[in-house]
């Protein structure tokens, strides 16, 4: 088998793999890429993504009076993801996170001239825990196109880009490692299957996680808490992200840790333009606020679901239910105020920085990609009248399940309330939506009350919801420098791990569930922190 030698390799060309590059070769490190997908997806799921990050202490928020902290953040993250060991690796990881958000994520991207939209979102506020205290989700203008396009144009003309090799459709089978330190791995060529290794000094994985592929390991590593698996659970994850790595490791000896904790989106629905060779391909959407989420019978949720307001609370009591899916009903005026996508793909005015179709969108509605939506898509119901409305969606079940007289009594209670006046609004969703519109980030994109009945609101709309998998939080365990450590909590010399591969950090840096926009920016804290540890450099 032929053998090649390199100084540094990086096993994937996503967020974490390119900072992790560009850190490299900021430091005149030699560097080989890796990646098993075509050059035309070089950038990874990140350039799919709507590009939102997670900061504490922005310009932005400064500008909008909202007073933020590292140490108001790290408290926010230690009790919405559950955390009980504040000196666990993932515990550890969060804090680093909290306190360097700007310094290592936010001022790095700046300087790549990425920006952020003035308006910053208030995700994940929580249900029954709290969540963000304050707004934190900074939307990047351009979206995550935008972002991987100039992270990655940054890392293709590098002032040291002659130190750089990408290796496009091959794959790292396995890694080899010998007497606690990784000397190489085992490649194959996609395209001509030739199988060959490559020794290196260092070894960085960016590979992804467990949550894409065939949704095997998704299924095998689910959580007790969520029922069982569903049937119907979507991939809205990479479809390379099968945790082959991670197998390989745990046979020698370095098992991965907390894989059974996932972040799933409860809004999915089968992808309108699937992605060649990609298992059930699902679009994740952002639901609208003021829309009524109800189960596969018509029966509304209680306590009702509010979209946008606490991801993992909303799937398991979805999965508790018999059918494990759900509807969410709104009309077209609720619609094309809120409803959005979460990927660059449909985003369009986001994608293409049109700030005159943005305003348009906000003023009068996003039109066009509910109409998009509408006609790409069967899981959109549209009807004048209710009844319409129940035949359609029960003619998408042989069982006939949707009671249209708990549908019916259910939404015009909801009406009645809204009809009385603000001032005696006892339903928890119209408590909350009154909640959300104190804040002006929320105001714009947030209906004022808007009852889902009435006739100069429709036609009725009706989206068919099913689970979709996204992020794995748990992955290869992390110390600080993103060293790889095995069961015995030892560090594997030459080897590190960054973005999903480490659960974003630390084998879990989220903990049972995240305060959204995390993703992206742990990609490139880990990222960094792994480069600048190789170069014998600090952030």
């Amino acid at each position: 088998m032929k053998v090649l030698t390199y100084e540094n390799i990086i096993v994937g060309g996503g967020l974490a793999g390119i900072s992790a590059a560009i850190e490299l070769l900021d430091n005149h490190k030699k560097v080989l890429i890796i990646e098993r997908d075509i050059e035309e997806n070089f950038g990874g799921l990140a350039k799919k993504s709507f590009g939102g990050i997670l900061f504490s202490g922005t310009p932005q928020q400064q500008k909008a009076g909202i007073k933020d902290s590292p140490q108001l953040l790290y408290e926010d993250w230690m009790r919405y993801g559950a955390f009980t060991e504040t000196e666990s690796l993932g515990a550890q990881w969060a804090k680093f996170y909290s306190e360097h958000s700007i310094s290592i994520i936010y001022n790095w991207l700046v300087s790549k001239k990425v920006d952020f939209l003035p308006v910053v979102n208030w995700p994940e506020r929580g249900m029954d825990v709290k969540g963000n205290s304050v707004p934190r989700w900074h939307i990047t203008w351009g979206t995550g196109y935008d972002l991987s396009h100039k992270v990655t144009n940054y890392l293709l003309h590098h002032p040291k880009k002659e130190l750089l090799e990408i290796k496009f459709r091959h794959k790292v089978q396995s890694i080899i490692i010998e007497n606690k330190k990784a000397v190489g791995v085992e490649v194959l060529n996609v395209l001509t299957n030739e199988k060959f290794s490559m020794t290196s000094e260092n070894i960085i994985i960016a590979s992804g996680g467990i949550m894409g592929g065939d949704l095997k390991l998704v299924k095998s590593h689910w959580h007790p808490n969520l029922s069982t698996p569903p049937d119907s659970l979507l991939n809205g994850s990479h479809k390379y992200a099968d945790g082959a790595i991670h197998l390989d490791l745990e046979k020698k000896g370095i098992p991965s840790t907390h894989l059974n904790k996932q972040w799933h989106y409860a809004a999915g629905i089968p992808a309108p333009h699937p992605e060649e060779g990609k298992f059930k391909d699902g679009l994740s959407l952002v639901p609208a606020r003021s829309a009524i989420w109800v189960d596969a019978t018509g029966k509304r949720f209680t306590p009702p679901l509010v979209a946008y307001t606490d991801t993992s609370y909303f799937v398991e009591h979805i999965l508790k239910t018999k059918e494990q899916y759900s509807w969410s009903i709104m009309n077209w005026k609720i619609a094309i105020k809120e409803l959005a996508v979460s990927g660059s793909d449909y985003m369009t005015a986001f994608r293409n920085r049109d700030k005159l179709r943005l305003i348009k969108d906000v003023l009068f509605g996003n039109k066009a990609l509910v109409s998009r939506l509408i006609e790409e898509s069967d899981c959109f119901i549209v009807a004048d009248t209710l009844d319409d409305l129940v035949k359609k969606m029960n003619q998408q079940d042989q069982n006939n399940i949707v009671d249209l007289e708990i549908l019916k009594k259910d939404l015009k209670a909801y009406d009645d309330e809204i009809d009385r006046g603000k001032k005696y609004f006892n339903d928890e969703q119209l408590r909350r939506l009154v909640n959300f519109r104190l804040y002006r980030g929320d105001k714009i994109r947030t209906s004022k009350f808007q009852k889902i009945l009435d006739p100069k609101a429709g036609p009725l709309i009706a989206v068919k919801q099913y689970i979709l998998s996204r992020k794995s939080l748990g992955g290869i365990p992390t110390n600080l420098n993103s060293q790889v450590i095995d069961k015995n909590g030892d560090v594997i010399s030459g080897l590190y791990a960054v973005g999903e591969s480490a659960g974003f950090g630390g084998g879990g840096i989220h903990g049972d569930r995240s305060l959204e926009g995390t993703f992206l920016g742990s990609c490139i804290l880990t990222g960094r922190v792994a480069g600048a540890h190789i170069a014998g450099t600090t952030l």
